[in-house]
This record gives structure tokens, sequence and C-alpha cells, in this order.
């Protein structure tokens, strides 16, 4: 089974944040996972465009009812008309998560995979004071850490 990495962060997000969230998509992609996110813009549509040009599968976990909302490079988008409730969907498909910036919507997402005992790396994010989850500087870090966990099965 390919291992299942969330992507979060914001709909909208700096040129840095859209860049990390490439790569991170590109690694993952390379690395064989699929790829989960909110499935519209910013970080998530910048790590689902990094998975595609590598030949990823992204899932995007919408929170409308119209799948046509889902950002161009999003494989399978799943219309959840759930709002931000969704964020739990997210948390729950991925096997480790990967946060790149965002508010609060990203930090929901956080404390819920906290909550829960999911794996969570932030990757430039802007809560360094708010949460306490490990930290890393680059996208392959993330990567290496989300699939790390993912293989050993602890989600």
């Amino acid at each position: 089974m390919k291992p299942i990495i969330g992507v979060i962060g914001g709909s909208t997000c700096t040129t840095t944040e859209a860049a990390l969230a490439d790569e991170t998509g590109r690694l993952l992609a390379e690395r064989g996972a699929v790829l989960v996110c909110g499935g519209l813009s910013g970080v998530m549509e910048a790590a689902a465009k990094g998975a595609k040009a590598n030949g990823g599968m992204t899932v995007g976990i919408l929170p409308g009812a119209d799948p046509a909302a889902a950002n161009p490079y999003i494989d399978v988008p799943l219309a959840t008309g759930l709002g931000e409730m969704r964020n739990l969907l997210i948390v729950r498909t991925a096997q480790a998560l990967v946060a790149i910036g965002g508010g609060v919507g990203t930090l929901s997402e956080i404390a819920l995979a906290q909550r829960i005992g999911k794996p969570v790396v932030g990757l430039h994010d802007s809560f360094r004071n708010a949460v306490d989850i490990p930290r890393v500087q680059t996208a392959a870090a993330a990567v290496a850490w989300a699939l790390e966990w993912a293989q050993k099965g602890m989600v």
C-alpha cells in the first residue's frame, strides 16, 4: 500500500511557502506517496502541482459540495459539503502530515492531529509559539519525516 501523506496550509501563501509546498509535493510523488490535501488554492494547490508534475496521485478533500471547485492538479476531488469540518477527514486520512504556513484552519488541523495522535511536522509555519510539533527546515526533511512515520504504521 502506498503511504498517504497530508500537506496542510493556507489557501493563500507566500512565494516561499508555495515553493516549499511544490517541492514537498514533488518529493512525495518521487517517493511513491499519495498526497492528500484540502484541494483548493495556496499551499494545497502548490503541493498538488508539484506532485502531479512528477507523476503523483493527488486527493483533495473539499469543503464544498462541488468537485469542480478543486484546483486543476487534484486527481480525486472529494466534495464533502462539510465546510471546515472536512479538516478532520484530511487528518484522519493521512498517515502523517506536513504543515506549511497557514492560518487558523491549518492550526485546527494541527490541533486535531495532536488530539488523535497523528504525526505532524512543521515546515516554514507560523505556529512556533502556539503548538509543540517537530520542526524541519527543508521539504526533503519534511518528506523523509512523514514517510518514516507512515512506514512505522503507527497511525
